[in-house]
């Protein structure tokens, strides 16, 4: 079971390998949606490796990215409508 749950978590990482790609290359509705699937694929990898590995703390690691990804986010669109209020003064 323990193979599996890893196995699943390296699936999201590979996931979020790709989210890295369009966060470089794309458009910027696509990079805010890569941001969003770096956290939430962190969030779901880290909480599949510590329950397969039953390493203490990696739970509380995951809650704090959890705490990052949703504050990245609001920068992010904060970024992005200073961008766009600068190109229409």
């Amino acid at each position: 079971m323990n193979e599996l749950l890893l196995a699943a978590a390296g699936l999201i990482v590979l996931a979020v390998a790709v989210g890295l790609a369009r966060i470089l290359r794309g458009s910027d509705v696509e990079r805010l949606m890569a941001v969003q699937l770096l956290g939430t694929g962190g969030i779901a990898a880290l909480l599949l490796i510590a329950y397969a590995t039953d390493v203490p703390g990696v739970e509380d690691v995951a809650l704090g990215l959890a705490l990052l990804a949703a504050f990245a986010s609001i920068a992010f669109v904060n970024l992005l409508d200073a961008d766009r209020g600068d190109a229409e003064a």
